[in-house]
């Protein structure tokens, strides 16, 4: 009878070690690895020798860094995606790039199922899952997480002790640690307690703001259609942009959040992230698009923006409705060209300065000086007409009109 085979998304961590070696106590089957280099670097470490020597028969190491930067990364920046406003999701737009490059590997060593190391309590169950289900839908998906008899990362340590499995997690320094180019996920341990401050060696690539500089860092950012494509008057390709702004706003204390999100699975969960260049580029992108975008076409993106950022962390990375979308914000960005200056200081981020050829600001409009060329008298006429709905409501209600808009305040 052949042996089963199943194609393990493999960071090299604490769970998926386990995972290995518990498949081939389980189902008896060849297990092959695949870890995608989504920018990560502790994680790399060693991580084919610690596969083999878990039991892995086969192992995949792919270089993804370019894909992840320009295929999925630039859109959801384009698109100004921040879960709740304030994530910039780098490992909820990873997980639809490490499930194909999964599916991938695994119908060319003609597998039968495909296992991650997600719990069934997080959102990485559903990314994964359903971006199998939607490229390869023949394939069995397993979720070892859900179902094996380990109670607690504890028990997982004692296990990888047991099976001489070596891995980086230790019962004094129990965090969970994802990390990519674009950013850096801490939870687990202590984090767990809402009311506890992040202690200094939960962060990763980034320096407290009290210990970043005491003079303040400038980075001017070249756009082109909504992609940075240099820095400092340097054109870059786009996998270099990021890791050097990683560096630099990394070492200005940049790019710290800390959050209780609401998970997919409807819990709440406290969550550490470190993404310097994240931060930097989405605040500079949108100041950019405030100088270049019509006011109703801003306002609007600004609305979407939030259901773009809801899909990629909800898993749809492939569905139709984000594939419209693209449509619309790639129409946004044909403008979303020139310099943004961002200025550094001690965790924080304001505007150095701006400017577009596209730019819709006209000085001659905006100014109060003497060569204010914006027509005063025609305010009038516009006001007028702007408030007449309004100024015909009260005529014909009166004072009856006013208690009920005070009622309905009162009401709220």
């Amino acid at each position: 009878m052949k042996k089963e085979k199943i194609a393990v998304a493999y960071s090299g961590g604490l769970d998926t070690s386990v995972i290995v070696k518990w498949l081939q106590e389980k189902y008896d089957a060849d297990v092959i690895t695949v870890t995608g280099d989504l920018g990560q670097q502790k994680e790399l470490v060693g991580v084919a020798e610690k596969a083999y020597k878990t039991g892995a028969k086969k192992v995949y190491i792919q270089d993804l860094k370019k894909e992840f930067v320009e295929e999925y990364i630039f859109p959801a920046l384009k698109a100004g995606a921040l879960y709740e406003h304030i994530y910039p999701m780098a490992t909820a737009l990873g997980r639809p790039l490490l499930a194909k490059a999964l599916v991938e590997v695994a119908r060319r060593e003609k597998c039968t199922a495909v296992a991650h190391g997600c719990t069934g309590k997080g959102n990485d169950q559903v990314r994964f899952e359903v971006t199998v289900m939607a490229l390869a839908p023949e394939l069995k998906v397993l979720a070892p997480l859900r179902t094996w008899e380990f109670k607690s990362r504890e028990d997982e340590i004692a296990y990888c002790e047991k099976h001489g499995i070596p891995v980086s997690a230790t019962k004094k320094n129990p965090y969970s640690i994802d990390e990519n180019i674009w950013g850096t996920a801490i939870e687990c341990g202590i984090l767990e307690d809402p009311m506890v401050e992040p202690p200094q060696d939960a962060y990763q690539r980034t320096v407290s703001p009290e210990d970043a500089p005491d003079k303040a860092t400038y980075v001017t950012i070249e756009f082109k259609e909504g992609v940075p494509v240099g820095l400092n008057g340097k054109k870059m390709d786009s996998v270099s942009i990021i890791e050097k702004l990683n560096e630099i706003a990394g070492a200005n204390g940049v790019g710290r959040m800390d959050l209780v999100e609401n998970r997919l699975v409807g819990i709440k969960s406290r969550e550490v992230y470190e993404a310097p260049a994240a931060v930097t580029l989405h605040f500079a992108h949108r100041e950019l698009e405030r100088l270049t975008l019509d006011k109703e076409v801003f306002h609007y993106k600004v609305k979407l923006a939030d259901d773009y950022a809801t899909i990629i962390y909800n898993g749809l990375w492939f569905s139709p409705l984000k594939q419209a979308l693209d449509g619309f914000i790639n129409v946004t960005q044909k403008n979303v060209t020139g310099l943004v200056k961002v200025r550094m200081y001690k965790g924080n981020l304001t505007v150095g300065g701006r400017t577009s050829p596209y730019s819709l600001y006209d000085t001659k409009l905006a100014t109060y000086t003497v060569e204010d060329t914006f027509d005063h008298s025609a305010s009038e006429g516009f006001i007028k007409i702007y408030g007449l709905g309004l100024k015909t409501f009260y005529r014909v209600n009166g004072s009856k009109g006013r208690k009920a808009v005070k009622l309905l305040r009162r009401k709220k």
